[in-house]
């Protein structure tokens, strides 16, 4: 069984800052670094490192194919991602004090995919793969609509959110991974509804789906499909260095565990513990941490 990730690839340019930048302000560094990125990109890293066979579905600027070697090395097959004659998609990345993070996403060779190219790049998939997608990429309506011919899960972290997500066939879909500003945005509910609203919201909607709603520092709930069942997990303490990448680390670690058959109750703990590690270490890619780790920690229930 394969994790097929059709997603983004993205040069993560990463500024150490005091703070986040306001409006009409000038703000210099205390630092940079680049990385490989792209919600794609960490997810199939975050997947690999958890154990899964995992292979990448995307496009990269050809100027910029050596970074795809960031891929490989984490044990994710590659030989479906495009080396294309245009920019590669790329991130601007603030980080402050706290570690907390803003981003500014170009999408450049992460967009651009029609039904055509798509029915090429997917003609692997087979009964019983999964495919895994977020919002970085076009295209997904039709990826979606391949996968379900193919008899194939699928799997949907929409983000960044737009209304285009609502418009998706997500009653079709295996398993929903949301965070609180997204879930709000998908059930049309004010921005800071409290979250027990949501987790109602999420419970009524979407019933044949695994829902999943992550809660940063507070951890996690999990709807099972086909059942009101909801699963908490609550995140451990940790010394924030950098969240970017947290939530995709997340969504691997969760898919992976769901995959090796793994309850949904132990996946999620798994899912919660590799993201907390993620926040410790700075950058997205680099903070993911491996297998053996999250299993360390969740034997000793904290974190190193």
């Amino acid at each position: 069984m394969t994790i097929y990730v059709f997603g983004s690839i993205n040069l993560d340019k990463v500024y150490r800052v005091s703070h986040l930048v306001q409006p009409g302000e000038t703000l210099s560094s205390n630092g940079l670094h680049t990385v490989l990125g792209g919600k794609g990109a960490n997810q199939s890293v975050a997947l690999a490192r958890a154990g899964a066979r995992v292979a990448h579905v995307g496009r990269i600027g050809r100027d910029d194919s050596a970074w795809l070697q960031t891929l490989v090395d984490a044990g994710v097959n590659v030989e479906r991602v495009e080396a294309v004659d245009t920019v590669s998609g790329h991130a601007i990345i603030q980080v402050d004090d706290k570690g907390e993070n803003a981003i500014v996403l170009h999408g450049g060779a992460n967009r651009g995919f029609d039904r055509a190219a798509l029915e090429v790049l997917l003609d692997a998939l087979q009964p019983g793969d999964w495919l895994l997608m977020q919002n970085e990429c076009d295209g997904l309506a039709e990826a979606v609509s391949i996968a379900q011919h193919r008899k194939v899960r699928v799997a949907f972290n929409p983000a960044p959110m737009d209304a285009g997500v609502r418009v998706l066939p997500l009653r079709t879909m295996d398993l929903l991974v949301v965070n609180e500003i997204e879930a709000a945005m998908l059930l049309e509910l004010d921005a800071g509804t409290p979250t027990a609203d949501l987790l109602e919201a999420l419970r009524s909607t979407l019933p044949g789906v695994m829902r999943v709603l992550t809660l940063g520092a507070s951890g996690a709930c999990l709807f099972e499909a086909d059942s009101n069942v909801m699963h908490e997990c609550s995140a451990p303490v940790v010394d924030v260095v950098d969240t970017t990448g947290a939530g995709d680390t997340f969504v691997g670690y969760l898919l992976a565990a769901l995959v090796a058959d793994d309850s949904p109750e132990l996946a999620l703990r798994r899912a919660v513990m590799a993201g907390a590690l993620a926040v410790t270490c700075a950058g997205a890619t680099p903070s993911i941490p491996m297998a053996s780790a999250v299993e360390a920690a969740m034997n000793t229930g904290a974190i190193a």
